[in-house]
């Protein structure tokens, strides 16, 4: 390679262009075909023959290059970059001099002899070329290809992606600077169409581990960027890992030839039916090299009428060649050559100069070879031959696929109008019947309280309510009564109106997003927690309210007064409120609450065969900062319960004439205080299991409720149809049923005097026995 680079060195070297037998001046050009292809792409086998027959289709116009002969010295660079560089030396620094070099076909060679080239001013056209990093100006100076370049299939791609619906997509390449150039531009291009890229992988000999990466994210839109031969070892390692059928679609190069896997190939140990069964239905892209018109070319024949003469020209069929596809590619480089050099041999001769005397150290004549080369165009078999300023072809891609074993063209990409055209004779045909999604299809579906439990809840629930409701007018309408009136029947109110609240809480509970619509949930969130914990409040908290005044009245001194005051029942009530509604309207203005629906792992629908699978999703209400705000509202109930288990456990044995029924809410509060440490640490378990986690909260609140109601209200409702005929409360005449005050402490005193009675007894009790024994 170092003395490829010493053009000094070698720049004394002349070769002179001998004329021909016949009187002509030979121009010869330097060759580089893949014949055999170990390398990769073995195309030189079907675009040498191409080649061969455009010089001699050349060769016989007497219009162009008169009294010149096109002639052509070529080797093998079997896809390699060091024996492609060892064959442009040899070419070059042997006999006769070559003006200008032809080829050579598989980018990896093209990379490194184009940037070469331009230290001999050595034009280079290329026939099979295709990466990317070729079209870089500064880099190859010299560089013209017929063979567009591998940049014009991704928008191809992209357009299929849209086309399809696919938004996700996987990416498997050969580590060749030719994919890796195209890989980093359709890169761009899918982000730009907002397309994710979900994997991409890569592999310089053996793709197993690629391959495996693939199935294991379970990759569903593959795009493959390799040469033939690793493309064979690719979709072997896809058969093994099952990475085909009717989820997955591949789509790689379409410049392979037509039986590329039918090649008996000795580095794989898959059949060629292996290799179809995984290729069956994969799509290709390729830009199109042949005249769809069918038109007659500057060369006079039509495209038809071109592959009818190369294909005796062929060592093997057509199906079996490589780069018979893309002879069309290498006939026009040959012609584009002539048209070039005829024009240059016009524009020399204005300068006194001839351009069989091209030399190495020759930029002049170089850089006319170049301009003349710029402008060529003509209608050839590939189709439309024009450069851009970078020496690329621009053409429509051809896009494939494979039915039952043949390619079948689907359309064609404009890149003009960036639209394919699919008015083909042929349609798409997928082995589900329908295009691969590109992930497995997620239905979201909403966890919602079965509704035979829901409603047998509600009807509970109403059923409270209008127990609730019979109670207050029982209350309202014997509250005169002495039995209901000294158990203060407003705070009984109070105790029926924060139970009806928790039993529409319980309906609350029950609702969800098939009642209502997400962009009120929030509301329904705030609801249920103010409902709730205002109509715990009301009815726990009148209950706390008499039994803290009992707890109050049975430790005052005995001259105090022994009267309750209603208001003082209605302040503790009051001042508990007051507490709640201040922590909830905190919570709601600082950090209120939202709809946010739990996902639970994907379950599979009952036909697996349709690729879809079910997300379950649970609707949660959640605010910032949660945890913070329940952490003091259960704090604060927590104290609020225990203290009342206290006072209620103080009074347990307490009979005060002036709160009839303490004993009974003393009972009550036992009861909720008990069911509220069951229900809170179970709710919690069995949180993210919405039927269990409703029935049982809705079954405690009920629970609590009824009982309340029935230890409250019960033995009034049965005191007051005993006595059917019961006074209205009248302070100077009624004689009071229930032991007064002082009565209570005469009792309780009377209690601890015959307890020190029996322990006296009990001590005595061995003397005398002791007495009786001697006697």
């Amino acid at each position: 390679m170092v003395r490829l680079l010493l053009v000094p060195l070698l720049s004394h070297i002349f070769f002179v262009a001998l004329p021909c037998a016949n009187g002509l001046t030979d121009l010869v050009l330097a060759g580089i075909f893949p014949i055999t292809g170990e390398g990769g792409w073995a195309g030189g086998a079907g675009c040498y023959p191409a080649a061969q027959m455009a010089l001699e289709h050349v060769n016989t116009q007497s219009d162009l290059l008169p009294g010149y002969r096109l002639d052509l010295k070529w080797n093998d660079s079997e896809c390699e970059p060091g024996k492609g560089i060892t064959i442009l030396y040899d070419l070059l620094y042997n006999p006769p001099q070559k003006i200008m070099l032809l080829g050579p076909g598989c980018s990896t060679v093209t990379t490194t002899i184009a940037e070469a080239a331009k230290m001999w001013n050595l034009i280079v056209m290329s026939y099979g070329s295709s990466s990317p990093a070729l079209s870089d100006r500064k880099r190859f100076t010299t560089f013209f290809r017929t063979h567009p370049s591998a940049n014009l299939n991704n928008p191809a791609y992209v357009q299929l992606f849209k086309h399809y619906g696919w938004k996700k997509i996987n990416i498997i390449q050969e580590a060749e600077e030719v994919f890796v150039s195209s890989v980093e531009n359709l890169e761009s291009l899918c982000k730009q169409a907002g397309i994710d890229i979900v994997t991409r992988q890569s592999f310089l000999k053996d793709p197993a581990e690629a391959v495996r990466n693939l199935n294991r994210s379970d990759a569903r839109i593959i795009v493959g960027l390799f040469y033939e031969t690793p493309a064979r070892k690719v979709f072997c390692e896809a058969y093994k890992n099952n990475l085909y059928g009717k989820r997955v679609v591949w789509l790689i190069i379409g410049w392979y030839a037509d039986n590329w896997f039918q090649v008996d190939d000795k580095s794989i140990n898959c059949t060629a039916e292996h290799l179809q069964t995984a290729l069956e239905g994969h799509l290709t892209a390729e830009s199109l090299i042949k005249n769809l018109n069918n038109v007659t070319t500057l060369s006079g024949m039509t495209t038809n009428d071109f592959f009818d003469q190369l294909r005796p020209r062929l060592d093997k069929s057509p199906e079996h060649t490589p780069g018979y596809v893309e002879s069309p590619l290498a006939y026009d480089a040959v012609w584009a050559i002539a048209l070039a050099f005829n024009k240059s041999i016009q524009e020399l001769a204005k300068f006194g100069k001839r351009l069989e005397d091209f030399t190495y150290s020759d930029e002049f004549t170089a850089r006319v070879i170049y301009e003349s080369m710029q402008n060529v165009t003509f209608e050839g078999v590939s189709g439309r031959v024009s450069f851009t300023s970078e020496g690329d072809r621009i053409a429509p891609t051809q896009l494939e696929q494979m039915q039952d074993g043949i390619y079948k063209v689907l359309g064609y990409y404009d890149p003009f109008k960036d639209q394919i055209d699919w008015s083909t004779k042929y349609r798409d045909r997928w082995i589900g019947g329908k295009p691969p999604r590109h992930e497995t299809l997620i239905i979201p579906t909403l966890r919602t309280v079965d509704r035979f439990l829901f409603w047998s809840m509600v009807s509970l629930a109403a059923f409270g309510i209008a127990c609730a409701i019979a109670c207050f007018v029982f209350n309202m309408m014997h509250r005169l009564r002495r039995h209901v009136q000294m158990s203060h029947p407003n705070i009984n109110n109070l105790i029926l109106l924060g139970i009806s609240l928790c039993l529409v809480a319980v309906v609350l509970l029950g609702l969800d997003g098939s009642f209502i619509p997400q962009s009120s949930f929030h509301m329904l969130c705030q609801a249920r927690a103010w409902v709730l914990i205002v109509g715990f409040t009301l009815s726990y908290g009148s209950m706390f309210a008499k039994i803290w005044n009992v707890h109050s009245l049975s430790t005052r001194a005995k001259k105090e007064s022994k009267k309750v005051e209603s208001w003082q029942l209605y302040v503790v009530v009051a001042g508990l409120l007051a507490i709640d509604v201040l922590i909830l309207a905190l919570w709601t203005g600082i950090n209120p609450m939202r709809l946010e629906a739990h996902r639970f792992p994907p379950e599979a629908a009952k036909d697996i065969e349709d690729d879809i699978e079910y997300e379950p999703l649970l609707e949660q209400c959640v605010s910032t900062n949660d945890t913070i705000w329940m952490g003091i509202i259960f704090a604060y109930k927590g104290l609020f319960l225990i203290f009342g288990l206290f006072l209620a456990y103080e009074t347990r044995n307490v009979k005060i004439r002036e709160l009839n029924d303490s004993r009974f809410v003393g009972m009550s509060i036992y009861n909720v205080v008990v069911l509220c440490i069951i229900t809170a640490p179970v709710t919690m378990i069995i949180n993210k299991q919405h039927n269990a986690k409703f029935v049982f909260v809705a079954l405690s609140i009920m629970f609590c409720c009824f009982l309340s109601m029935g230890l409250i209200f019960v033995p009034k409702v049965i005191e007051i149809y005993r006595r059917k005929t019961g006074e209205h409360h009248d302070s100077k005449k009624l004689e009071d049923s229930l032991p007064s005050r002082e009565e209570e402490e005469k009792h309780q005193k009377l209690l601890a005097e015959n307890e020190q009675l029996k322990k006296q007894i009990q001590e005595v009790k061995p003397f005398w026995a002791k007495r009786l024994s001697y006697q």
